[in-house]
């Protein structure tokens, strides 16, 4: 599919008035994207576990309104407005109004909330851009009813990417591909495709988040991108993220968790290291970081629990296991990793399946 299929001709129905609630999931890349060009396209393809519990629930309430001059909305984080989120959702807006020309039609009430605290740690602009995404998208397909459930879920996946890259990733499926690759049929740099071929041992996959540092990010993501123009290793790094999408797809298909644990703590690290050896530089780890990380390396070692750690732009640390492991992992996280936490938290989730309507 190009860019052009999004764009719809002249809708069937109309609607005035009405509402519709969606949630939609964080995610943890496996196989890092780290770079992007112009319109939000990915430098390397990437591959990602959709998370269950760390969510953004959605509702947008639609109103017709007779001034078509611009695109108009009231914004709600938590029931209360919220201004400062309110530059994000104009500047999404635009970029995704030549694909939904009826936003101008109608005047929007954006309310929003979170699962997880916002001050967490835990990114939300995957998910709440995917939220977002599926609302506009269950009010287009009421204005084209023969839409097909693969349009709505590609198209969907497509808006969310112009709002926040990774959060193409956040709409459908367990394991989720975004970026051209050889190897993975139907992948695109336009939007996510759900990774069917997943050995049971993935199916269940743990990820206890074990929150480092809750504050503010030291680089956004946007920013950090960026850094990747000029970078000294650019071009490496986007060969060997082909190289490690097709390692991990046959671990994923093979339930093969030993490559699947040196791939996934690879990518975590070179995804730093790429901060680190960008100008400007920066290390977004922490000293906790790095000690949560030894102590994985040591139980790892000394008991042959295949227990793995992976990292997003930020301190925190992703703890994966498979589920069958599940009670020993948790009683090592409570005994010796809580203490590097800030404020001894965590978060215990699982692979999920991707974003829910709540109207059904």
């Amino acid at each position: 599919m190009t860019e052009k299929d999004f764009i719809p001709s002249e809708y069937t129905e109309t609607a005035y008035r009405g509402s519709f609630e969606w949630s939609a999931p964080s995610n943890i890349a496996l196989v890092k994207y780290w770079g992007k060009k112009a319109n939000q396209i990915p430098a390397n393809p990437s591959i990602s576990f959709t998370l269950n519990e760390c969510k953004t629930i959605t509702k947008l309430a639609y109103e017709h309104k007779e001034n078509t001059d611009g695109i108009s909305f009231d914004f709600l984080f938590e029931g209360q407005p919220k201004d400062s989120f309110r530059p994000k959702i104009e500047k999404f807006f635009e970029r995704v109004q030549g694909y939904l020309p009826f936003l101008k039609d109608y005047h929007f009430t954006i309310d929003t909330r979170n699962t997880f605290p916002h001050s967490s740690g835990i990114a939300s602009s995957a998910s709440g851009m995917a939220a977002l995404a599926m609302n506009l998208m269950s009010l287009e397909r009421l204005l084209n009813p023969d839409m097909t459930d693969a349009y709505f879920y590609s198209k969907a996946s497509f808006l969310a990417r112009l709002g926040s890259g990774s959060a193409c990733r956040s709409v459908k499926g367990s394991v989720v591909v975004w970026g051209e690759h050889a190897e993975i049929e139907g992948s695109s740099d336009l939007f996510g495709v759900p990774f069917e071929n997943v050995h049971d041992v993935f199916r269940s996959y743990k990820d206890t988040i074990l929150l480092v540092d809750k504050g503010e990010k030291q680089v956004s993501s946007t920013v950090g991108h960026d850094l990747m123009h000029g970078h000294p290793f650019a071009e490496r790094r986007f060969a060997q993220a082909h190289e490690n999408l097709s390692i991990t797809k046959k671990a994923l298909t093979d339930g093969d968790v030993d490559t699947f644990i040196k791939i996934v703590e690879s990518e975590a690290l070179t995804l730093h290291a790429m901060m680190m050896t960008s100008m400007p530089y920066f290390i977004l780890m922490k000293p906790n970081t790095l000690e949560i990380i030894n102590r994985i390396w040591k139980l790892r070692a000394e008991t042959q629990i295949p227990v793995c750690f992976t990292l997003d732009a930020g301190a925190n640390v992703h703890v994966l296991y498979p589920e069958n492991v599940a009670v020993k992992v948790l009683d090592f996280i409570k005994a010796e990793l809580l203490g590097y936490c800030q404020n001894n938290q965590y978060i215990c989730d699982e692979i999920g399946t991707g974003a829910v309507n709540l109207q059904y």
